[in-house]
């Protein structure tokens, strides 16, 4: 099996990628996990990470910048459905919509806008920094099976994805509200938190994703 994390100059790559290896170790999965900025490897891949750190448009510029990266994600996530799993800003482009600082145009594999968090309860900060239990919808989809009793991920966000089709919503989290946490529909999934560094709970969707037939 071959697992490319996506290189565009975005996100904690190196992370991604021990975290991936140690959790294909753990279901003896014999696979062989690649960082990458090869559109040809993103368009052979079994399984697809897109990692994200930073402002919508920014992240959004610097994968455009990867010449044949955008054909190479529709082929291989669009075309053959291969499995995709988004993280933070790598989910949030995944939206219709991104509304940091400027209205920027996503990937649209779903119809969703990115907005601020917003509170009105001065106690609650924005970024949104740090552990938060995640409230899993039931039945759980099968990348949130099984995860530890009380499951929790580590968030850094200060915009956060509202979806127009609540279905397409998987977890969430109470942050003075409730805040979109992961989203999932067909082949595609992605996490606001980071699973690389959700300890228990993060290992355990990784191995998921790892198996995930969808």
């Amino acid at each position: 099996m071959n697992i490319v994390i996506i290189d565009y100059g975005s996100g904690n790559l190196r992370s991604v990628a021990k975290s991936f290896e140690r959790a294909a170790r753990a279901i003896d999965c014999d696979s062989k996990v690649l960082v990458t900025s090869d559109a040809d490897a993103v368009a052979d891949a079994d399984r697809i990470i897109l990692p994200g750190v930073g402002a919508f448009a920014d992240c959004l510029d610097g994968l455009k910048s990867v010449t044949g990266m955008e054909e190479a994600l529709q082929e291989s996530v669009i075309d053959k459905g291969r499995p995709f799993l988004g993280i933070c800003v790598g989910m949030q482009l995944m939206a219709t919509l991104g509304r940091e600082h400027m209205d920027t145009m996503g990937l649209n594999w779903l119809s969703a806008e990115v907005v601020p968090i917003k509170s009105k309860d001065i106690n609650i900060k924005v970024p949104h920094m740090g552990w938060n239990n995640l409230v899993i919808s039931k039945p759980a989809h099968p990348i949130l099976s099984n995860l530890p009793p009380d499951a929790h991920g580590y968030f850094v966000h200060s915009y956060a994805m509202r979806c127009h089709a609540p279905e397409d919503v998987i977890a969430e989290v109470d942050y003075s509200g409730r805040i979109t946490a992961a989203v999932g529909r067909d082949n595609m999934v992605g996490t606001q938190f980071h699973p690389e560094k959700s300890q228990a709970t993060g290992l355990k969707l990784i191995q998921n994703f790892i198996m995930w037939s969808p």
